[in-house]
């Protein structure tokens, strides 16, 4: 949570102090294609418009309810998750997004990015706390598919869209790293090498062993008859 709430205040800082300088701070966010522009890959999501107080408070939220939940579910590589999302969204605006003039700035390119490594990781690691966190992320923040379609050229749609491209890409990468799926013991067994024992197996072969010691058992049984003959003195007594 710490690390949601310093990125939260550092934001909030930036836009006081944007309303409190005369420096237009908006010159600090991405010109695409503009040598200029290229120190606007470290600053431009601390910078939110001075004139629209929605575009930080609707970016607020997200940016701490996200952040925390990367840090919670994924603490081995949630600073390098966070910090490639921010530095290589706002290089994929710089390469390629249409320079029209208009300086790129705002988190959302990497809110963009965290909602996609989130549910795409989730996905892929097939580990149910982290797949109910995909679904959870599908459920809040799904509706921002459309953000990366060019619908108003006032938002940076190209910011949304490299930042879900970056988020999914480093879902894949990191699939094998952070929370995984607890083994069974019959998987870890088999990473040794150890072979499972074959209890079907154990109990067939039981079973032939006693029916064939049932078998021996009838083949030793033998019945001895004892025929006794009447005697001479019985066979000449008169009934």
């Amino acid at each position: 949570m710490l690390p949601a709430m310093f990125l939260l205040v550092t934001i909030w800082l930036v836009f006081w102090g944007d309303s409190l300088f005369l420096f237009q701070f908006y010159k600090l966010g991405v010109l695409p294609n503009d040598l200029s522009g290229l120190k606007g890959i470290l600053f431009m999501p601390l910078i939110h418009s001075s004139e629209n107080f929605n575009h930080i408070f609707n970016n607020s939220i997200p940016t701490f309810l996200l952040t925390t939940l990367l840090f919670y579910f994924y603490k081995e590589i949630a600073f390098r998750v966070l910090i490639f999302s921010w530095i290589f969204t706002g290089v994929g605006v710089w390469l390629f997004a249409v320079n029209r003039g208009a300086f790129h700035i705002g988190m959302s390119g990497v809110i963009y990015s965290l909602v996609a490594f989130l549910f795409t990781s989730g996905t892929l690691r097939k580990y149910r706390p982290l797949q109910a966190l995909s679904l959870f992320i599908v459920f809040v923040y799904g509706s921002l598919i459309w953000g990366i379609l060019p619908i108003s050229p006032k938002i940076s749609w190209e910011g949304h869209f490299m930042g879900f491209i970056v988020g999914t890409i480093l879902g894949f990468i990191y699939r094998k790293q952070g929370p995984q799926r607890p083994k069974y013991i019959y998987e870890i067994e088999k990473e040794l090498g150890i072979e499972p024992p074959d209890l079907e197996g154990m109990y067939w072969q039981k079973v032939r062993a006693e029916a064939e010691r049932k078998a021996e058992q009838e083949q030793e049984l033998k019945i001895v008859y004892h025929i006794k003959s009447e005697s001479s003195e019985d066979k000449n007594m008169d009934p």
